[in-house]
Order: C-alpha cells, then sequence, then structure tokens
C-alpha cells in the first residue's frame, strides 16, 4: 500500500509536521514518522487525524429520514408517536431495500469522517413477523453493505424478546424483531459467519434491546455468552421507560443494571438519557461507554444527558448516528456541546481550563467510539488499524493546524471538510466523495422509490 504523507497530524504526543504514515497489507499501521519529505507515490494530504467510530446506527431509518416530522392530529408527538411511524415504515421493507439504505448509510457515514461503525441491528424476520429460510438473511445484507462500502463492521445481532419491561407479548411492528434464546442463538451463529466474510477488522458483538425488550432472564444469558465481545443495550431513553421500569423492578433503568450485572469496559450504555446523579457517578466509575446520539435524541425529544457531571467522575463517552436522520460526526459533537450550553446557560461545558472544547469532544468520542466497537483504532500508531481522516483546512477558512482547526471543524465546519477517509486501510473516500458514490446513490435512489409506492 502507498505510504500517506501529511503536512499536519495529530498523533498520540500532539501535532506533528510532515508525517509519514506507512500501512501494511492487512491494513494496519506498520510506521509513523515525523520530520519526513514526500516521495513519489505517497497519498498526500494537508491535515490527518485518527477517524471516528460510529458506536450506534439502525441504518434501516435512513430511509425514513422527514417522514416523521409532520404533526399528528391530536396529543403531545413524541418518541412513541415516532415509533409507530417507524414501525409501519419498517413492515414495507424487503432485503434488497434494507442492504441498498444501508450501503447508503454507510457511504454518508465514511464521507463523514467516521471509519467504521456498531450496527445495532434489529430487523430480523418478514413483515408480520415470519421467519425467513435463512434466519441471518437480513444480516448479511448489513455485511455485504459494509462490504460494498469499506467500513469497518461491528455487527451487533439484536435479542428483543418482549413487548414492555412488563413482559407483555410483541406486536405490530416488533414482530420483524422477534427471537426467544434459541433462535437469537442461531442467528448469532449465522451473523459470526456473515463477520468471518467480511475484512479482517469487523467484529461481531451482542445488543440486548433494552429492559423494555429482554426479561431479566434472558439479559443474564446474554451477558454470559460471549464475554469478551461488545455488549451493547438502549437505556433510560426516556422518562416513560424509567417509569416503567421502576414500577416492575423497583429500581430506575441504570440503577438496576448496575446493582444486577457486571458492567464494565465491554458495555455500551446507549442513551442513558434519564439518569439521576448518583446513576450518572456510578456509571461513570465502570469503565462502561455512555453511546450519546445527540442528533437523533434531539430529533426524537428525548432529554438532555448530564455531560458535565459524568465527566466529572471520569465517564468516558463515544457519539453514534442512531436513525441516521441526519450522519455528520462534527454535528453530533457540536450538539452534544451546545444541549450542554442550553440546559446550563454557559460557554464551553464540557471542556476543562484552558483546553481546547472541540479537541476535548474529539478525543472522547475516538477513545470511547474505538473501545465500544472493540476496535484497535482511534490513534494514529503503530499496530492500530489505519482508520484515517484528512481534512481540508480550505473548507475551514484555511484555519492553521491544530486544537483550532478542530474547534472550527466541531462548531462551524460540515462533511465538506473531509476530503479522504481510509479504514482499516482501505481508501474508500477521495475528494470528499466515496470511490462507488454514484452506483451507491443510484441504487439507494432506486430502492426510495419501492419503498414510496408502498407506504
Amino acid at each position: 500500500m502507498p505510504s500517506i504523507f501529511a503536512e499536519h497530524a495529530l498523533l498520540p504526543q500532539g501535532w506533528a509536521a510532515t508525517v509519514r504514515i506507512g500501512v501494511d497489507e492487512t491494513g494496519r499501521i506498520d510506521s509513523v514518522e515525523a520530520g519526513q519529505a514526500p516521495r513519489a507515490g505517497d497519498e498526500r494530504v494537508a491535515v490527518l487525524l485518527p477517524a471516528a467510530s460510529n458506536l450506534h446506527s439502525h441504518t434501516f431509518q435512513r430511509a425514513m429520514a422527514g417522514l416523521a416530522e409532520r404533526r399528528g392530529p391530536a396529543g403531545r408527538d413524541s418518541f412513541w408517536t415516532w415509533r409507530e411511524t417507524m414501525y409501519r415504515f419498517l413492515d414495507v421493507l424487503s432485503p434488497d431495500e434494507i442492504e441498498a439504505v444501508a450501503a447508503f448509510a454507510f457511504m454518508e457515514m465514511l464521507e463523514a469522517g467516521f471509519a467504521s461503525v456498531a450496527e445495532f441491528h434489529y430487523l430480523h424476520h418478514r413483515p408480520g413477523g415470519g421467519a425467513y429460510a435463512d434466519i441471518g438473511e437480513l444480516s448479511a445484507c448489513i455485511g455485504a453493505a459494509a462490504l460494498d462500502t469499506g467500513i469497518g463492521l461491528t455487527l451487533l445481532p439484536v435479542h428483543y424478546a418482549q413487548g414492555g419491561v412488563d413482559g407483555r407479548p410483541l406486536k405490530g411492528g416488533q414482530l420483524r424483531f422477534g427471537n426467544d434464546l434459541d433462535s437469537f442463538a442461531r442467528l448469532l451463529e449465522r451473523a459470526s459467519a456473515v463477520v468471518r466474510g467480511l475484512a479482517p477488522d469487523a467484529r461481531l458483538g451482542i445488543a440486548p434491546h433494552s429492559l423494555r425488550a429482554v426479561g431479566l432472564a434472558d439479559l443474564a444469558a446474554l451477558a454470559d455468552l460471549m464475554p469478551e465481545a461488545p455488549f451493547h443495550i438502549h437505556i433510560a431513553e426516556q422518562e416513560g421507560e424509567v417509569e416503567e421500569t421502576l414500577a416492575v423492578h423497583g429500581a430506575r433503568p441504570v440503577s438496576f443494571l448496575l446493582d444486577n450485572f457486571g458492567v464494565d469496559g465491554r458495555w455500551c450504555l446507549i442513551h442513558c438519557t434519564h439518569m439521576d446523579a448518583d446513576e450518572t457517578e456510578r456509571l461513570a466509575r465502570t469503565g462502561a461507554v455512555a453511546g450519546l446520539c445527540p442528533v437523533t435524541e434531539a430529533n426524537l425529544g428525548d432529554g438532555i444527558f448530564d455531560g458535565a457531571r459524568y465527566l466529572a467522575a471520569g465517564g468516558r463517552l463515544g457519539v453514534g448516528s442512531d436513525s441516521n436522520i441526519r450522519i455528520s460526526f462534527n454535528e453530533e459533537l457540536r450538539q452534544l456541546e451546545y444541549s450542554q450550553r442550553l440546559r446550563d446557560r454557559a460557554r464551553i461545558v464540557l471542556a476543562g481550563p484552558d483546553e481546547s472544547c472541540g479537541r476535548k469532544l474529539f478525543d472522547l468520542a475516538l477513545a470511547g467510539g474505538a473501545r465500544a466497537l472493540g476496535r484497535d483504532g482511534g490513534v494514529i500508531e503503530a499496530g492500530r488499524w489505519a482508520d484515517l481522516v484528512a481534512l481540508d483546512p480550505a473548507m475551514l477558512d484555511d484555519a492553521p493546524a491544530g486544537d483550532g482547526l478542530l474547534d472550527r471543524w466541531v462548531f462551524t465546519g460540515g462533511r465538506e471538510a473531509v476530503s479522504d477517509v481510509w479504514s482499516a486501510g482501505r481508501h474508500v473516500v477521495r475528494g470528499g466523495r466515496h470511490v462507488a458514490r454514484d452506483a451507491l446513490a443510484a441504487r439507494y435512489r432506486a430502492a426510495l422509490a419501492g419503498i414510496g409506492e408502498r407506504l
């Protein structure tokens, strides 16, 4: 593979000039040298950064972006009314359409500067809940989309067994998600085969959907199933979920997890929006990652994560695109900080004294995302996956390299500032465009047309 020469690069020890990075045939960084001169054949970029991991995505929802923005005829619109729209939408999706939408969303993630994604995949069956002949057919669609786009995939097959914390049966759109433990074990085995057919950086994890969807016995069984694998769960996203968990289990959701399970660094708790102060500080001490999706959380009216308290207690966090209504790494970071500012009526809440806010948010997301995916990335260092993103300073008012450039990107920039992306050495974005954009976009448009005819 050609070496990558950067005028400026962000290394573990800080910013460095004239850096050459070698990548081996497996997609790992094999050398990092500063103070070099460019050579013929080098891939040359202006500013090179470690690329982030998107720690939470439901790709099929990319195709419904904008379809749930009309207020209902009566009552207050909420997450729960949005969920009913989502259930109706997913009931028309075919496997080919799911694959096309996933590939388009993965392409947009790469163009936004993400090198990898944890796909929280809970769409398993036919409309109405009937099984496909291959229990992992839709998992295979996600794997094919990852292969077509070159994104680094951590596939998280989701266990979904009940319709609420009280154990009521699944109904309606939920029927496409449902499995018991035996069928989920078969699904996991098939998903493992899908992952083995991808690039060497692909990984498999497990995701109990939520305390709403998984009972205590199932959750305990899943926690013991693959003890070294990433383990993700939705938790405390909505006040109604907190109230229902209190009624059934006598404890708030995050407290219930911490009291009954060995939550540690392989866990990623998605949203955890509605925690009290004790839960926030206790979660921070476990080493688990708080998986935040600020753009989706704002769109759904979820609430605001207590970021300042959590970070003060030493907590880890990362960001994800969740519903994919807008796929943008830097906008997730911006929305996270702005939510804190609006709540506290203060500026620069998540950075410490004399810290760049853009740099602080960027570093948190790099480390938390890599940990949540079980991915050996998030830093430009020999032996790590070559997950890299290049920025074009011309798209950021010609800001000089350094933390100030990250401040510009996070708080003023957009996806247009991303010029190149490598995922485990695969050079998948060049000049701001995915290398297969035209074909992927054409397939996505065709899928949208078919979906629209059946909605």
